[in-house]
């Protein structure tokens, strides 16, 4: 987990990207218990029910399950429906709009290959 939560997004979003930053990594694996609301709220010094809004969406998302009592849970699937969402949003925020400035430029789809592969080496 981050040390330190910043003001560049609601905290509740940063609490949801660790999460799911962590077990993308591998650093929590699926059935493994994550943090309780409590945790983070007395980690980050910040309110249970902003933690808990982050986990909820995750579990909203079936990244997460709950079991009555003990904790939240990392389900099966839960890494690969967040890379699959990962690379979703890479394409729209990322290769999208490389592609459109890449035809405003008149750069041809070899020409931006040569590109990719040039960075690297670098």
């Amino acid at each position: 987990m981050k040390p330190k939560l910043d003001e560049s997004k609601p905290i509740f979003l940063q609490i949801k990207e660790q999460l799911e930053d962590s077990i993308i990594t591998g650093a929590v694996n699926p059935g493994e218990r994550v943090p309780s609301t409590n945790e983070f709220a007395s980690y980050y010094k910040i309110n249970p029910a902003t933690a808990a809004k982050g986990i909820n969406e995750l579990v909203d998302e079936c990244i997460l399950y709950k079991r009555r009592g003990v904790g939240m849970f990392v389900t099966d699937d839960a890494k690969q429906l967040l890379i699959d969402k990962r690379k979703q949003s890479f394409y729209k925020n990322y290769v999208l709009p490389l592609k459109s400035e890449a035809k405003k430029l008149h750069i041809s789809q070899s020409e931006l290959e040569k590109m990719v592969e040039r960075l690297d080496e670098e």
